[in-house]
């Protein structure tokens, strides 16, 4: 899996692999002993490893080396390590199976400041934040398509069109980009043009933060 990453990532322009570790403790003492100048931006960190776990590395990270950027990409999709990697500092969560465009995109994202959710992290966190919030209603209509569960709920107001609100929600689900385009019936970068806007015109950083909005109602 690490020599694929690789291989996957030293071939994109703009990307250098700095090294890769067997297990936390390893990656620890590698970047202890590199320079602070060649020290990589950001660390794709596996949840589930011998010796020193993806949770507690992304911690020591946040503490020893506040300069690397920590995205947890991993089979697992379950709260510990959901909650735990973003308590313990990651800047992204994504599944093993998430498509390599994607992947890459994660990392030029996450190394410009970004936060990075897959779908399903997003979900979760999502739900967490509605756990004390009483339903909304005006539901949008139509059945989604692709592994999202739940309804799209409102109401919302703010500076955004109609078509803005819909992905936004959409966003709040969890759903990706691609989830979005098939749902509305849209390209991709149609879809990825509609979530920048959303961004600007609510002054957020990144697709976290809108799903964050939503959840809340604003």
């Amino acid at each position: 899996m690490r020599e694929g990453l690789r291989k996957l990532l030293e071939i994109e322009p703009g990307i250098a692999v700095a090294g890769t570790a067997r297990n936390g403790l390893d990656a620890l003492e590698l970047l202890a002993g590199t320079a602070a100048d060649e020290r990589p931006h950001v660390a794709l960190v596996d949840a589930r490893m011998p010796v020193m776990d993806g949770v507690e590395l992304v911690g020591r990270l946040r503490t020893d080396f506040p300069g690397i950027a920590a995205i947890m990409l991993t089979t697992f999709d379950d709260d510990a390590y959901i909650f735990g990697g973003l308590r313990a500092g990651a800047r992204g969560y994504l599944l093993k199976d998430t498509p390599p465009d994607e992947l890459v995109g994660a990392v030029r994202r996450v190394a410009a400041g970004e936060t990075v959710l897959g779908g399903p992290a997003a979900a979760r966190l999502v739900a967490a934040l509605r756990q004390d919030e009483p339903p909304a209603a005006a539901p949008l209509t139509g059945p989604l398509t692709g592994p999202l569960t739940g309804p799209l709920t409102g109401p919302l107001t703010g500076p955004l069109t109609g078509r803005e609100l819909e992905v936004a929600r959409l966003v709040g689900l969890g759903a990706t980009n691609r989830e979005i385009a098939r749902r509305l019936d849209i390209s991709e970068g149609t879809a990825r043009n509609h979530i920048s806007s959303c961004l600007r015109k609510l002054s957020l950083r990144d697709r976290t933060q809108l799903a964050v909005w939503v959840t809340r109602g604003y």
